[in-house]
């Protein structure tokens, strides 16, 4: 059977030795439909953004980009504005059959915080080819504020799938007809899609944008800061805004998942997260690159 693999299936590749770490994977990390990564004890400093590339492993590629050594094991900031790559205490050895995505965790985006992963031999951020052996390193850039972090910490997950297993439009629809998507009318093209709400029912909220000088954050307390401190509130009365260049800002979505579904048999694997949620309001995350940048949609293909 094809599509992402389940935890079930994650625990039985951990207890293959198909994934494997040091120390041992925690049940913590396992996730319905992806498994938590976490940083090792050490990191590098480096001068800019890099891809192993083909024939190189990842070792190799720091001795051109590597600036210092970093031990994380006491704590350690990264700061605003600078790449490190740190190796990641997970490494792989998948069946041919089998590759994997990795994305940053949604508490990571929320504070701008790019972190993607590369691989021996890798061409491209976040993805593993079928077959992969080896270790798996981030990249982190802190954009917005600096981070606090220490060995242990989760700030990716990867997902892990056999064949393909996507909806194609004509399917969403009659999902969407029959077990209701969103709320109002479904946008399908190539996927679910989302506009920005610059016209809010009450009030003029439509989002927030980060401030540029804050404190540091310790991804450990994660909860424990006081929203203010760190972002300033968006409001529209004429359903237009100006963005900023460089600023990273949140705006609300127009439309909500809704989603009160119960997996059909045929369908085990496309999103086991969708289950157990009620109603979701989606925000979509912008960094503004010019003040001309659109703010239009977003999709979602499932």
């Amino acid at each position: 059977m094809s599509g992402v693999l389940a935890c079930q299936e994650i625990a039985d590749l951990i207890e293959r030795g198909e994934i494997a770490s040091e120390p041992d994977i925690i049940p913590a990390q396992i996730q319905p439909a992806s498994l938590d990564l976490r940083l090792g004890n050490t990191a590098w400093r480096v001068r800019a953004s890099f891809l192993a590339g083909k024939n190189a492993k990842v070792e190799q590629r720091l001795a051109d980009f590597e600036m210092h050594q970093i031990d994380l094991s006491a704590g350690y900031v990264l700061e605003k504005g600078c790449v490190y790559v740190v190796p990641l205490m997970e490494r792989l050895n998948l069946p041919q059959d089998v590759q994997a995505v990795t994305n940053a965790k949604s508490s990571t985006g929320r504070l701008d915080l790019l972190t993607r992963v590369i691989t021996d031999q890798g061409t491209e951020f976040d993805r593993i080819p079928p077959g992969y052996q080896g270790q798996l390193y981030a990249e982190i850039c802190p954009r917005s504020f600096s981070v606090l972090v220490r060995p242990g910490m989760r700030l990716n997950q990867i997902r892990f799938r056999s064949g393909q297993a996507i909806l194609s439009d004509s399917q969403l629809l009659e999902l969407h007809k029959a077990e209701t998507l969103v709320n109002g009318p479904a946008i399908i093209d190539d996927g679910l899609g989302f506009s920005v709400d610059l016209k809010p029912r009450h009030g003029s909220l439509v989002g927030y944008r980060a401030k540029p000088h804050t404190g540091v954050i310790d991804l450990e307390q994660i909860g424990a800061y006081e929203p203010a401190d760190f972002w300033e509130e968006l409001h529209s009365g004429n359903g237009q805004i100006i963005l900023d260049p460089g600023a990273f800002i949140f705006l609300l979505a127009k439309k909500r998942f809704i989603s009160r579904l119960i997996m059909p048999p045929k369908w085990p694997r496309f999103w086991p997260w969708w289950a157990n949620f009620g109603c979701i309001m989606p925000v979509f995350s912008i960094r503004a690159l010019a003040m001309t940048q659109p703010v239009a949609a977003a999709r979602v293909a499932f």
